[in-house]
């Protein structure tokens, strides 16, 4: 992997950069500490309200608290099948990096070892792993509320910050006969996050016609096939090819259609090898979905 140019520009460079990265990571921790008191040390009041005023990482969101938490709690009376956790704001170093395609730079890292949670799928895996090794019989249904941080640019529209608020949905299990338990779960999602929609009705929001895009591999149109058929009794389902390498096979969103014709994708999920890989076994399968509350209470409430 290659490092920016700015990074090893001044201040011993390359020769610095690889000297840091070699020591031991309590050592490391501890130098990293220091500096950040020391450079703490040298800001006033006035440098801290005026980061506070500018940076695109820190103010309010654009949501009354009272309204996003009324919706979120509708979603998870949805998901009423799902236990319900409360998630820490930090993970493991390299919790999404280790298990996907991601850059470490599109996410916030801490001093000790740790990063700002920047997407709750990821840490539900960790914790869905965690069970599995220890009784890989019993499936895991977990969801949860909380507001993740993400460092990578962001649409310059209403709405859109690097911190913000996610419902997530997670199954995990030993895979079944014919990939049964992975179709299950997919439409698990789903039919939980349509009737999400229907309880944010209750609660004063209007959503467009709904649909469901499902995208599989060629490897995966079998089941996307049966997928298909059981989820269009009771929505639209419409067909496409995936080829991001971030899913394993299958991945799914929920569009909305809005009253100009604009179609806006407002929740997204799919099947994934990150239990599989934690766990170091194959037969695991996980699915993850989720949506972002505070931009659905943005776009949607009356």
């Amino acid at each position: 992997m290659t490092t920016r140019d700015w990074t090893t520009a001044g201040a011993g460079g390359e020769s610095l950069l690889q000297a840091l990265t070699d020591l031991p990571g309590s050592v490391l921790t501890s130098f990293l500490m220091t500096l950040a008191e020391r450079r703490a040390r040298g800001r006033g009041p006035a440098d801290v309200l005026r980061q506070w005023e500018s940076d695109t990482f820190t103010g309010l969101s654009a949501v009354d608290l009272r309204l996003v938490l009324r919706a979120e709690l509708r979603l998870l009376e949805a998901a009423a099948a799902f236990e319900a956790v409360d998630l820490p704001p930090l993970a493991p170093l390299a919790t999404c990096t280790a298990v996907g395609p991601i850059s470490q730079n599109k996410i916030v890292t801490t001093l000790r070892g740790t990063e700002v949670v920047s997407d709750s799928t990821n840490v539900l895996a960790l914790e869905c792993a965690r069970r599995l090794r220890r009784d890989p019989d019993t499936p895991v249904r977990l969801t949860t509320c909380q507001r993740v941080v993400r460092a990578q640019e962001i649409p310059k529209l209403p709405g859109y910050s690097h911190h913000f608020r996610l419902f997530t949905l997670a199954t995990a299990g030993r895979q079944t006969r014919d990939h049964g338990f992975l179709v299950d779960a997919l439409i698990e999602h789903v039919r939980t996050l349509l009737t999400g929609f229907d309880e944010l009705t209750q609660e004063g929001y209007t959503f467009g016609r709904r649909s469901v895009r499902l995208l599989a591999t060629a490897a995966r149109s079998a089941l996307a096939d049966r997928i298909s058929e059981q989820l269009a009794p009771v929505v639209d389902v419409v067909r496409g090819p995936l080829d991001h390498p971030y899913y394993d096979g299958l991945r799914f969103t929920i569009e909305l259609i809005a009253a100009d014709g604009s179609v806006f994708p407002i929740a997204d999920g799919g099947a994934f090898d990150w239990v599989a890989r934690l766990a170091a076994n194959r037969r695991l399968v996980f699915v993850a979905s989720g949506l972002g509350t505070q931009l659905v209470t943005l776009l949607f409430r009356r």
